[in-house]
């Protein structure tokens, strides 16, 4: 069983940047893709970024990129979003998220098999 714990998310101004992070517990590490979603007041839950176990593969949703970095740290058992030029847009629920590594990385939140509770992000105008 793989546990999810979320840091890092908080109040920022429109155009600022903020950093979440999410430390895994339970199977090794290195054989999980891990991602986050999000989700906003009265929306779906939408895919954001994840990676592969090797950090070879990056996907991002077309709405963050070239804005958020995803990165791990595999030592740390540790995955982390770099949000930056935030947009009120970008207010919601974070969550982290993790399945077994495949060579492709899936955007659907039923491809995942655990889950974080998640952290707030709001971003004011």
């Amino acid at each position: 069983q793989v546990q999810l714990i979320e840091f890092g998310g908080g109040l920022v101004q429109a155009g600022g940047s903020l950093r979440i992070s999410c430390a895994a517990s339970g199977p090794p590490f290195t054989t999980l893709i891990l991602g986050w979603f999000r989700q906003a007041p009265g929306k779906e839950r939408e895919f954001v970024a994840a990676i592969t176990s090797n950090s070879g593969v990056t996907s991002y949703a077309d709405s963050i990129k070239g804005r958020f970095i995803l990165s791990r740290d595999n030592g740390k058992n540790e995955v982390y979003l770099q949000m930056n030029s935030l947009k009120p847009e970008d207010t919601a629920i974070y969550s982290c998220t993790a399945r077994p590594n495949k060579w492709t990385i899936p955007r659907s939140p039923t491809d995942y098999n655990y889950w974080g509770r998640g952290t707030q992000v709001t971003v004011s105008s």
